[in-house]
């Protein structure tokens, strides 16, 4: 066929809503935007292991460390399910790897921020898993086959991410004066960064206009955002925690709420590296990958005689 006839055919899917399979004719460009958004996302959730892990056994009870521990390892397994659907867009899990060690692909800038107190696993959870579900829900009718599928599990396990953190919050706010203090602490550091992991304005956003374009995202980071506000407000409401944002008051115009922008600049700083934990996120990443080199080569080794061994039956 034309390439100018696989265009039309790819569009033709696109409007009937079908999906995209690795098979399929693809343009570059739809191809590379997909390879650069799953692999943002997948190395978003291995490191995002980094800030909760380290709380397992500080963790205030046997019950809370055995759900953090759940919660980390589940991180773990989405970012498998999501290296496999970039694997399909003819990239190796190497070359994704070698990207995220080298600074050449980005992850959520949320992941470069410090857990101080338990309270800010309280926030990552009710906060952080919050907005990705915002994200990620609508990531189940993406066009890209692959990358939808990997999404319905994903979406269960971060609703169970979410619902885990608001009861750390529920416990803090409702506990003593102190806890209150903490939970509301913890709402003042995060709030802002979780708004920044919606992506830059729609006006600054040279990838959002594809991604609709291609169905590949539903809806446009602002109005993601608009959501996840309209939403949270209520539920901080009920925790009686304060949302630090002198700004915020209902818009009946909009049926939503006015609320103050993050620091763009904080934002782009922290893309580009040079945010509170970016070395320690990517240091402790390389010597992970390193460490584990002798069980690649072990699993690579034990392949290799197999297949020998069913070649030679």
């Amino acid at each position: 066929m034309e390439t100018i006839d696989l265009e039309q055919h790819f569009d033709a899917k696109l409007a009937k809503n079908e999906m995209i399979e690795p098979k399929d004719w693809m343009p570059d460009n739809y191809r590379k935007h997909l390879i650069r958004q799953i692999s943002q996302h997948a190395h978003s959730e291995i490191v995002g292991m980094l800030p909760e892990g380290n709380w397992i056994t500080r963790a205030p009870s046997l019950r809370a460390k055995i759900v953090l521990l759940a919660k980390v390892q589940d991180e773990g397994g989405h970012g498998l399910y999501l290296y496999t659907a970039a694997e399909t867009l003819q990239i190796s899990r190497e070359e994704l790897l070698d990207q995220l060690h080298t600074g050449k692909a980005k992850y959520s800038s949320i992941f470069n921020y410090q857990t101080l107190t338990w309270a800010d696993i309280g926030a990552v959870g009710w906060l952080v898993d919050g907005a990705a579900i915002m994200n990620q829900v609508m990531l189940q009718r993406t066009s890209y086959g692959p990358y939808a599928r990997a999404m319905v599990r994903i979406c269960k396990e971060e609703s169970f991410h979410q619902r885990q953190g608001y009861e750390i919050m529920c416990h803090l706010a409702f506990g003593t004066p102190a806890q209150k203090e903490m939970a509301q602490d913890a709402m003042n550091r995060w709030w802002y960064p979780t708004l920044m992991m919606f992506g830059p304005k729609d006006a600054n956003s040279s990838n959002s206009a594809n991604a609709i374009k291609w169905k590949i995202k539903r809806e446009s980071n602002d109005e993601l955002r608009q959501r996840f506000v309209n939403q949270t407000v209520a539920q901080a409401e009920y925790l009686g925690i304060k949302i630090p944002d002198e700004n915020l008051k209902w818009n009946e115009t909009k049926k939503g709420y006015d609320f103050s922008d993050p620091d763009w600049a904080e934002f782009n700083n922290i893309i580009h590296g040079h945010g509170p934990c970016n070395k320690e996120r990517i240091g402790a990443r390389v010597k992970a990958h390193e460490n584990g080199k002798w069980v690649r080569e072990a699993a690579a080794a034990f392949g290799k005689k197999q297949n020998a061994i069913d070649v030679a039956a």
